[in-house]
């Protein structure tokens, strides 16, 4: 399986995506008929070939035909060679772009904003194929979720500014068809990026991360952290594509990379080129987990070594963490220095949660120290299926390695239930519920 994996050192919009994209080889003609489909007109592409510090980088916009640069006589059909990073166009949420705050309450042919209901009617009346549809619609439902959180409105309802634009409809829809053109690639991701300083808005002025994009990470639990950059790196838009197609985001690991391409932004950054670079290639890890059967991830090991700590705390901070979202939290007796009894204490989490649990065993444990481990996990697919006894149905956990089932196990709150309700033993109905799920190992 392919992967994509996209480094943030710059942050990203929805044009440094597109164009990123289109150096990696798809190819700009199919591109612009398949955007031809969409019941949108007033605009024109153009993707223009140029250099930023010396590397070959591809620079995507969309030009809408009341703009006044849409007249400069460029071919539109094919890349050309010349930079063309001097324009300042408006893309989406790009808040530096001049565009985009000229142009904040965005009109159809009838006079009114588009809603997020009729952007959602507008991609739906288009003949894109299922996934290209269904993933644009999942960008602008992410936006207007966040949206309507800023603003107190149902998502449904919320009239978009900046991203209902021609131009953002156009790179939103744009990055998912050009994702289908490769392959529709596994996307993975570097941590993300953010600059300082202030925005404009279409509602006023706002400290970078802007409102939206720092609702759209923080919704899909992606961290951010800022730099010393005094721009705006991470957009609304390219907020929303990192969080409807990045998996996970870290260092690059076991990537083989077969293609680099480069999509340009459109201001000159102080600190680092003003580009998404994007690398295509092949996981080793992926390929070998596959061959295997199972699945990978990696987690977050917090550790904590205790000697006056309470049972009672102790516990109390077991069921905390596992209803705040830790996959397991386990204490092991150990002997500490000057002979002290002691326990370890252990979280294992998604590495996203782990600031959140590790200030929790802070507070909680009276812990002076947390150490941190992120390691690889390999692990079964897993999914539930229902069993029937003579005490009712139990729900039982399967665990499948290369799609057969190898574990097959009842959960303990179903077996619970119907022991408590049949009035008999747990160990009873755990029994009967185990011999019944033997079947679905065959």
């Amino acid at each position: 399986m392919k992967t994509l994996y996209l480094d943030l050192f710059s942050g990203i919009s929805g044009d440094m995506f597109v164009g990123a994209l289109l150096d990696l080889g798809v190819d700009y003609g199919h591109l612009e008929a398949e955007l031809g489909k969409l019941p949108v007109a007033g605009y024109h592409l153009h993707a223009a070939r140029g250099s930023k510090c010396g590397i070959s980088v591809i620079k995507f916009d969309v030009h809408l035909e009341h703009d006044h640069d849409a007249s400069h006589g460029h071919d539109h059909a094919h890349a050309h060679q010349h930079d063309h990073q001097g324009h300042h166009h408006s893309h989406g949420h790009s808040h530096e772009h001049n565009h985009a705050e000229a142009h904040t309450h965005i009109h159809d042919e009838h006079g009114h904003e588009r809603t997020f209901t009729e952007i959602s009617r507008l991609i739906q009346a288009s003949p894109l194929s299922g996934w290209v549809r269904e993933k644009s619609l999942a960008v602008f439902r992410r936006i207007a979720v966040a949206e309507g959180k800023i603003h107190g409105v149902a998502p449904e309802k919320v009239h978009f500014h900046e991203v209902g634009a021609v131009d953002s409809i156009v790179d939103i829809v744009g990055g998912c068809l050009a994702l289908e053109l490769l392959g529709k690639p596994r996307v993975l991701a570097s941590p993300v990026v953010e600059g300082f300083g202030w925005v404009h808005c279409a509602h006023g002025r706002f400290p970078v991360p802007a409102p939206a994009t720092l609702a759209i990470l923080g919704a899909r639990g992606i961290a951010v952290s800022q730099c010393e950059e005094p721009h705006e790196l991470i957009t609304p838009t390219g907020a929303a594509l990192l969080a409807e197609f990045v998996e996970s985001f870290g260092p690059m690991q076991s990537l083989v990379a077969e293609k680099i391409g480069f999509g340009l932004g459109t201001r000159d950054n102080k600190t680092r080129p003003n580009v998404l670079r994007a690398i295509l290639g092949t996981g080793t890890e992926i390929v070998s987990a596959v061959e295997r059967g199972w699945e990978a991830d990696t987690v977050a090991v917090l550790e904590s070594n205790l000697d006056d700590v309470s049972a009672e705390v102790l516990g109390n901070f077991v069921e905390q963490a596992l209803a705040g979202g830790a996959l397991d939290v386990f204490h092991t007796p150990i002997q500490m220095k000057k002979n002290r009894p002691g326990v370890l204490l252990t979280v294992l989490c998604s590495p996203d949660q782990a600031d959140g649990l590790t200030e929790q065993m802070l507070r909680e444990t009276g812990s002076f120290g947390v150490r941190r481990t992120i390691a690889e996990r390999k692990k079964l697919g897993r999914d539930f299926a229902n069993v029937e006894t003579a005490y009712g149905t139990i729900t039982v956990k399967l665990g499948r390695l290369g799609g057969k089932v190898i574990h097959a196990v009842p959960e303990f709150e179903s077996c619970r239930a119907q022991a408590k309700k049949a009035d008999v033993p747990l160990k009873q109905v755990y029994e009967a519920a185990l011999s019944a799920a033997q079947a679905l190992r065959r």
